[in-house]
C-alpha cells in the first residue's frame, strides 16, 4: 500500500505553474530588451556563446527538482508488512449522557461541555489502556468502538451531543447492557465501565442491569455531574418545562450511581466544578490487575523519501553545471540545437 505521510505538502505542487511563469515572463522582457538594440539575427551574431536552450534546460531542471523536493517532504511510503503487537493494560468504555438535562448550567458552560473537556484530558494521560465511547439519552449508540487510538477518540468526543440519539429520556440500563457487550477482550480483570451522568434514570431498571456486568467480571465507575440542587434545562433561548408549565429543574440523583459502583465493586465519584473526577477513577484503575489484551495489527510503512531526494538532488547538481553560455571549446557541439 503507497500513501504520503504528509499529504498536505503536496500542495505546494500548485506552485509550479508560477514558476513556469515567472521563467516565461522573464524570456519575454529578455528578447524585449535585447530586441531594443537592433535586429534579433544581428544581435544573435553578435552574441555566440548565448544559449536560449540551456536556459530553458537550466529552469526545466530546476523546476523538476522543486517537485522532487516537495514530494520528498509529503514523505512517500510503501506499506510491506503487518506486525502483530500485544499489550497488558485495561478496555475502558465510557458511556455518556447526553440527554437534554446535561444541558443544565449548574457547571459553566453546562454539564455536557465540561464533560466533553474531561474525557479529552483522560485521554491525553491514557498509554496502554484501549477505550470506547457509548452516547445515550432515551437509547444508546456506540460512537466508538474499543480502540487505542486517542485522537481518534478524543475527536468522537467533541461531538458528543443530544442530536446524537434519536430519543430523549435517560436509559442508563439499556446504555450499560450495551457497554458489557462492545469490549473485544473477555478478560474479567480488564474491563471497565466508566460513567458520567447526572442520575437521573427515567427508563429502565440500571440497577440490575449493573448486577449484570458484575456477574459477567465488569466494573463500573459511576461519576455524578451536577449539583443536589439542580438548575433549570434551556434550549434555543428556552427553559424546558413540564406538562403543569413549571420549569423543570434537574438534579443530581446519587443514591442509584453509588448502589451500581458499590455492586460491581467500582467507585463512585461527584464531579466538583473545578474537578470531573476523572482524575481519580484512572488512579483507581490503574491499580487494577491488567490483562493481555487481543493482539493489535497495524501496518509498518517503509520510508521511501531517499529516492525522491536523490533525484532532487541530482537534478540540482545538473543545473548548477549545464552553463547557461556555450563553452567557447565546444561551441561545434550544438547540443541544444541554437541557431547561431
Amino acid at each position: 500500500m503507497f500513501r504520503f505521510a504528509n499529504v498536505e505538502y503536496l500542495y505546494l505542487l500548485l506552485l509550479i505553474p508560477l514558476l513556469i511563469a515567472i521563467y516565461l515572463i522573464a524570456a519575454y522582457r529578455r528578447r524585449r530588451l535585447v530586441a531594443r538594440f537592433g535586429n534579433s539575427e544581428v544581435m544573435r551574431s553578435l552574441m555566440p556563446d548565448f544559449s536560449q536552450g540551456r536556459l530553458r534546460l537550466k529552469a526545466t531542471l530546476f523546476i523538476l527538482a522543486y517537485a522532487s523536493l516537495v514530494v520528498t517532504v509529503a514523505r512517500p511510503q510503501l506499506g510491506s508488512k503487518l506486525r502483530e503487537e500485544k499489550a497488558r493494560g485495561v478496555e475502558i468504555m465510557l458511556v455518556v449522557d447526553v440527554s437534554n438535562s446535561m444541558l443544565a448550567e449548574d457547571f459553566e458552560p453546562n454539564r455536557l461541555e465540561r464533560t466533553k473537556y474531561a474525557i479529552n484530558k483522560l485521554f491525553e494521560g491514557l498509554q496502554q489502556e484501549r477505550v470506547g465511547l457509548i452516547a445515550f439519552a432515551g437509547e444508546p449508540k456506540v460512537q466508538l468502538p474499543i480502540t487505542s487510538d486517542y485522537r481518534m477518540a478524543q475527536a468522537f468526543a467533541k461531538r458528543l451531543s443530544p442530536t446524537l440519539v434519536g430519543e430523549q429520556g435517560t436509559a442508563i440500563g439499556k446504555a450499560l447492557q450495551l457497554a458489557a457487550l462492545s469490549f473485544s477482550s473477555q478478560s474479567e480483570k480488564s474491563r471497565v465501565i466508566v460513567l458520567i451522568t447526572d442520575g437521573e434514570n427515567h427508563e429502565d431498571d440500571a440497577i440490575a442491569a449493573a448486577q449484570m456486568a458484575k456477574d459477567q467480571g465488569i466494573r463500573i465507575y459511576t461519576i455524578g455531574i451536577g449539583t443536589p440542587e439542580g438548575a433549570p434545562i434551556e434550549i434555543g433561548g428556552e427553559f424546558v418545562k413540564d406538562e403543569n408549565n413549571e420549569i423543570v429543574v434537574s438534579k443530581l440523583g446519587e443514591q442509584m450511581l453509588q448502589e451500581m459502583a458499590t455492586i460491581t465493586e467500582g467507585a463512585y465519584v461527584r464531579a466538583s466544578k473545578q474537578d470531573i473526577g476523572l482524575d481519580e477513577v484512572v488512579k483507581s484503575i490503574n491499580q487494577m490487575e491488567k490483562s493481555e489484551l487481543s493482539t493489535v495489527r497495524y501496518e509498518e510503512y517503509n520510508e521511501q523519501y531517499q529516492y525522491p531526494l536523490a533525484v532532487a538532488m541530482a537534478l540540482l547538481l545538473l543545473e548548477f553545471i549545464v552553463l547557461s553560455r556555450r563553452n567557447p571549446h565546444l561551441r561545434r557541439f550544438n547540443i541544444f540545437r541554437d541557431k547561431n
